[in-house]
């Protein structure tokens, strides 16, 4: 990814780029070949597994993608944090152009296919269990709801894998490039927008100042 200095995450920021991986975990996971594949999927980071963390996923079986893992290539799996317009109306300086600002991480590394049953019974539950956490106060959904030739027959059309990540690279183009003024100006813009990406970017300038 082309990190322009100013837009760059600070040296050891690891624990910061996790975290925006969890709040972002829908990804785009890349698989090199003669023709590109990709496939958009929910993601699991196991922070305690390596240096900077494992990602944990699931395809469906009928999806080609899984076949590019037993060749072994790195994949690419990219995290897209909020991301917003900004108006040269709202900056204070004149003679200015339209910009986009925006939150992304990417996390390379090599997949590796989980085999046996319990790994992606416990993949499959790990994933369910952070989403219906964030429905509460309703009570969680588990993969104890189905019947056992329900669970055997979705285990057998999927295929869980892990990647442990080898490097991980985050970008944040948020009108570090611009004056004070100008960048309040946008600020304030974002803020009063009804659109909750347009305020994430704002609360995201902010945690920079």
């Amino acid at each position: 990814m082309y990190i322009p200095e100013p837009f760059a995450f600070p040296d050891h920021a690891t624990a910061e780029l996790q975290d925006l991986v969890e709040a972002y975990n829908f990804g785009i996971l890349i698989a090199p070949g003669k023709v590109l594949e990709a496939a958009h999927l929910p993601f699991v980071l196991d922070r305690s597994r390596g240096p900077l963390g494992t990602l944990i996923a699931h395809v469906a079986r009928a999806n080609p993608i899984w076949r590019r893992f037993t060749a072994g290539p790195e994949v690419l799996a990219v995290f897209q944090g909020p991301h917003a317009y900004v108006s040269p109306d709202w900056y204070a300086g004149r003679g200015l152009v339209p910009t986009w600002t925006y939150v992304a991480v990417h996390a390379y590394g090599v997949p590796r296919i989980l085999d046996s049953g319990i790994a992606v019974t416990a993949a499959l539950s790990r994933l369910t269990a952070i989403m219906e956490s964030s429905l509460a106060p309703k009570p969680p959904w588990t993969l104890s709801e189905l019947a056992e030739p329900r669970l055997a027959a979705l285990k057998r059309g999927v295929v869980a894998f892990e990647i442990e990540i080898a490097r991980l690279e985050g970008k944040r183009k948020l009108n570090q490039n611009r004056t004070a003024a100008d960048r309040a100006g946008a600020i304030e813009a974002l803020e009063a927008s009804g659109a909750p990406e347009a305020r994430a970017v704002a609360r995201a300038m902010l945690d920079l100042d």
